[in-house]
């Protein structure tokens, strides 16, 4: 069945079976579900923000496959399958924090948290790109995610000192 055929059949919900932050989780959802909907509303992991809805501050940042990724742009059924990693699963069980959320406390890269989590997902991916990024080239990494309350001077920091941890 393709996705035009699920969109116009009014009699079925279809469901959504993916692995989110290590747990496979299915959900029934209407086609027109969109991905960060499908976190907030449906499986409880708000983190992930609802910003602007069309995938220009990158609040909703999540990382699918390892690749970051805006969930208000994306329907829920188009990760059917995926891996999807969401700032809830970056900690440890034990709730020790990710190299990069401990730098992002650490270097004072947030201010009001709500770009957070989809800073520190960005950065994250950074660690796949680059051995050793320059300022400029994490700000150009970063230029999807909008914080309006920092210069992103200590984001970018926070982002170097990140980075340096997840190599240890």
């Amino acid at each position: 069945m393709s996705l035009s055929d699920i969109m116009f059949s009014e009699s079925t919900m279809p469901a959504v079976k993916l692995t989110v932050n290590g747990k496979t989780v299915s959900a029934d959802v209407e086609a027109r579900t969109l991905l960060v909907d499908l976190l907030r509303q449906n499986l409880g992991l708000t983190g992930t923000h609802v910003g602007c809805d069309t995938a220009q501050c990158g609040a909703c940042t999540v990382l699918l496959d390892g690749k970051s990724l805006k969930a208000c742009n994306v329907l829920a059924l188009q990760a059917e399958g995926a891996k999807l990693t969401t700032i809830e699963g970056l900690a440890k069980a034990d709730g020790e924090l990710h190299p990069m959320q401990a730098a992002f406390r650490e270097h004072h890269g947030l201010q009001c948290g709500f770009c957070t989590p989809g800073m520190v997902l960005s950065a994250v991916e950074l660690a796949g790109k680059y051995a050793n990024p320059t300022d400029e080239q994490i700000r150009h990494e970063l230029e999807g995610n909008l914080c309006r309350c920092t210069g992103y001077h200590n984001i970018v920091k926070a982002v170097k000192a990140g980075l340096a941890n997840m190599r240890t």
